[in-house]
Order: structure tokens, then sequence, then C-alpha cells
């Protein structure tokens, strides 16, 4: 093991979108400060990187997706992977970020040392063959962990009956071949989420035949891939204005179409089936595949760029089956009703599984911390853990507007204890404070975690709000000094045989 003596101020884990937004916020707000990037991958962008599925794209738009300060300039607002690696890549260096990310190394475990006042991270050297890779321990005054909350070493996949029967191919999205070759064969794509309705347009033209099988069906709505009106501001009022405006104005249209769906979701249903039937023609049957058991916004609403899916479908290239798997066959799946799908190769578009901090040991002095009995302190600190932030973005709009303020929040936080001298924080909420989920959201990768993950309060600053503009108060012009976080002063360890002292 080697032992890195040089404490950093920050140690950011994970080098894609948050850990990107992280750095620039230390870059530009606090100069002086050391902090290093460990990413446990070869290169920058983490899920823009890690995924290589046909058409992978965002399914929110770039003007909210990307960073407040940095504009998106290209034509495209709903926009495929290469031109988001691009852009995180341009921002790793315009703040010359790159010599300060240590690829290839997995932050396996951290343990807060009360006396010295600092983390000590254990990294694990991820490009070793070895069966005992070599690891160094890094010591830091802060963790940022902007780590998301995936596991991005295994989906998720559901166990079904006869698989080793089947003689073609099973693929997961998580888990593409670079080299799979799709040309002329019949696909099923079992799965009706995000990574579903991107997979069954892409991969048709060159598949014989692809099929979206679904459980449950889910809303789709089409959205132009270019925004028309997000375009002409920045040509008239210039990149950084144009930006700016078109930043809220898709804010606020993500925001009314929320809540119109949460207090009307009647009438929203109409207009999304009503939207459907126009993409696909009155002749085409909206039920049972377009037609959801649950209320517009219970679960994400799935994004298809200029109605590509919907074009498929009409055009006979893709279809849509609502239906339940039975087993899988020599030659396919046979379902429920009886219906067999013959398949050359099946997607397994089921899901990601929710791992928290990259799955990384937390433990204080030694001593191991159980996370799901933390609660999140305005959604980046967790009680109990001193000096500790991470970054959560929302699960109802674009994830970099939240990071983006709580980056903000951090930097500030780290200003006000250099002012007083601090050497720590820990948010401590009041005893016997009501909790709930972290997050709540119907979508099953969520339902499938939560028993494995922090809580949430009921009540401010203890709420994990998914509101933008209620963010803005609640975290952008937050407090650093409320009730709730107990600050400390390191003393001399003859004074207090090594605890640190609280004020």
């Amino acid at each position: 093991m080697t032992t890195t003596t040089d404490v950093l101020d920050v140690l950011i884990i994970g080098a894609g979108i948050s850990g990107i937004g992280a750095a620039h916020y230390l870059t530009t707000e606090h100069p002086a400060k050391s902090f290093e990037i460990i990413e446990s991958r070869h290169t920058v962008g983490g899920t823009w990187d890690l995924f290589k599925y046909p058409g992978l794209r965002s399914d929110s738009d770039l003007h909210t997706f990307g960073f407040a300060f940095k504009p998106w300039t290209d034509n495209q607002a709903i926009a495929d992977a290469p031109r988001i690696l691009d852009y995180l890549n341009e921002a790793v260096d315009d703040d010359d970020l790159r010599d300060k990310i240590r690829f290839n190394r997995r932050v396996t475990a951290v343990d807060w040392n009360s006396a010295e006042q600092v983390w000590v991270a254990t990294l694990t050297h991820t490009d070793s063959a070895d069966a005992d890779p070599e690891t160094e321990t890094v010591k830091a005054r802060w963790i940022f962990a902007g780590t998301g909350y995936y596991n991005y070493d295994e989906g998720f996949s559901p166990e079904f009956p006869g698989r080793d029967d089947f003689q073609g191919l099973i693929v997961h999205p998580q888990h593409w071949p670079e080299d799979l070759d799709y040309a002329g064969k019949k696909v099923v794509v079992i799965g009706s989420g995000a990574t579903a309705v991107t997979l069954v347009p892409s991969m048709t033209g060159e598949a014989e035949h692809v099929t979206m099988l679904q459980r449950t069906p889910t809303y789709v709505i089409p959205l132009p891939r270019e925004d028309v009106i997000a375009n002409v501001l920045k040509k008239v009022l210039g990149p950084k204005l144009g930006y700016r405006l078109s930043r809220e104005k898709n804010v606020l249209q993500q925001r009314v179409v929320y809540e119109l769906s949460q207090r009307f979701p009647t009438p929203m249903r109409a207009v999304i089936r009503g939207t459907n039937k126009a993409m696909l023609g009155r002749n085409y049957p909206l039920d049972p595949n377009f037609n959801p058991p649950y209320n517009p916004w219970d679960q994400r609403l799935c994004v298809v760029p200029d109605g590509d899916m919907f074009k498929a479908l009409k055009r006979g290239e893709a279809t849509i089956v609502t239906d339940r798997i039975k087993t899988f066959t020599k030659t396919g799946i046979l379902l429920e009703s009886g219906t067999e799908l013959e398949a050359d190769i099946i997607v397994t578009a089921t899901g990601l599984n929710l791992q928290l901090l990259g799955g990384m040991d937390v433990a204080l002095d030694g001593e191991p911390v159980d996370l799901t009995q933390s609660i999140s302190y305005r959604g980046m600190m967790l009680s109990g853990l001193p000096n500790f932030a991470m970054a959560i973005g929302y699960t109802n709009s674009s994830w970099t507007l939240k990071v983006d303020m709580l980056c903000s929040y951090f930097t500030r936080l780290l200003s006000h204890m250099d002012a007083k001298g601090y050497t720590s924080v820990v948010a401590t909420p009041d005893p016997g404070m009501q909790t709930r989920p972290l997050l709540d959201f119907g979508a099953g990768y969520v339902q499938r975690a939560l028993d494995r993950l922090p809580r949430q309060g009921t009540e401010e600053p203890w709420k994990m709000s998914m509101s933008v503009y209620h963010d803005r108060k609640a975290i952008l012009k937050a407090p650093v000094d409320d009730e709730f976080l107990v600050y400390q002063k390191a003393v001399p360890a003859e004074v207090l045989d090594g605890e640190p002292a609280a004020v």
C-alpha cells in the first residue's frame, strides 16, 4: 500500500458531470485550495463514456443539462453522446483540470480521523490485472462524492426462465459489445424506459425488425432534436445571454409540464395520448401499448427526439408488444399470452441498479457507518458525516440544474469555514424528526433500493426538493450557519487529548 502524506483540501470522487462541476467551482471560487479528482475509468465523462449502445443521447435538453457556467452552443438540444462528451472534455480543458484527475483508481473506503480532522481514503487501482490490486491512501479535509447513484459495474437484469436455452445473443445495454453486428437480425428489446425507446429507432434500418417488449407501458412524448427558439436566442443575443434565457425558458417548461401532470393528471394524460395518436396516425391502436396504469410523472416521461420511435413504428420497422414473459426459448421468447417472439438478439434494457457513493465503505474513526440511518441535509450533506458532500440531481428535471446549486453552496460553506477558522462541520438533525425515503419516485430502480439509501426529513432543510425554483431559495440563498450545522475548531492534542473542540 502506498500512502500519500500531503493533505488535500478536497478529494472529488468521479470525473463525470458532478465531479467536473465541483472542480470548476473550486477552481474559480477557491483557486488556492488543493484538490484531486479520482476516476475509476480511463477517461472523463462518466455515464456518457461508459455506455456504448446505439443512439445513446440525453433525455433532457442540453440547455438545462449543461452547466450554468458553460453555454451549450451546439444546435442539437436533445444531444447524442459524442456531442455531450465533447462538451465535458471542453469543460475539463477550460479549467485545466486534466492534471488534477487520477484515472484508473476507485475509492473503496473512506474513514474520518477526528484527531487529525481529515478523511483517509483508500484507493484501488482498477487497471491492475492482479487478483490483489495495488492500493494507496490519500488524506483530504473534505470529500465531494460526484459518483451519481447508479452501479456502473452491473445493470439490473431479472432472472428470466429458460434464459440458458436461448441460442442467440443476450445483451445488456450497460455492457454493449462495440463490435455487435445486428444487421439483418431480429431483435427484441425488453423494457419500456429511456434506454429502450432510444435503442428501438436507432437499430431499425440495419436490423431486420426490432420489437420492444414491455411489461408496463410508459408515457412517451416527442420533442424537437433542435430547439429553434434557443438557437435563435443564441444567434441574436450571443452564446452567453442566449443560453441563459434558453435555460430559463426550458426550466419553466419542464416545471409547468411536471406541475400540470401532478395537479391535473387526467387532462395531461389525454394530451399525451392525443400527441401519440397524432404521431402514429388515427388507425394505430394506442391500447394497450400507450396506456400506462399510472399518472404522468409518477415515473419519468420518456422523450423521443423528432418522434423517431413513432416514425419507426409507423414505417413498420419496429413493433411494440405489451405482455409478460413466460420463458425464453431456443429461438426467442414465449409470452404468457401464448405468442412467441422470434429473436436472434435479445437486449435486456431492464434498468440499472442504484448504488450510493460508488459502493465505497464509510467509517468514522474506524467504526463503520450505516448510511441508511443518515438524513440528507439540503440534498448535499449526510447527517453525522463531517466534511462530506455529495451530488444528487433531479429525477424530474435535468440532473445538472441541481448540481450547479449544490456546488455553489459548497464553495460558500468552505468560505465561511475559512473565515471563522473552522476545521469541520457536521449536519445534525433534531432527535425524533420524522423521515421518509430519500427519493420519492416510483421508478423500479428507485423502489428496489430504498431500503439501502439514506433518508430525508419532512421539513426544511432536510427535505429532498425536486424543484429548481424552491432550491434557488433553499440552497443558493440558504445560510451556511444555521442551527443544524455544528462546526468545530481543532485544538492541540495536549489540551483535549487529541479531541477537537465543538464550537
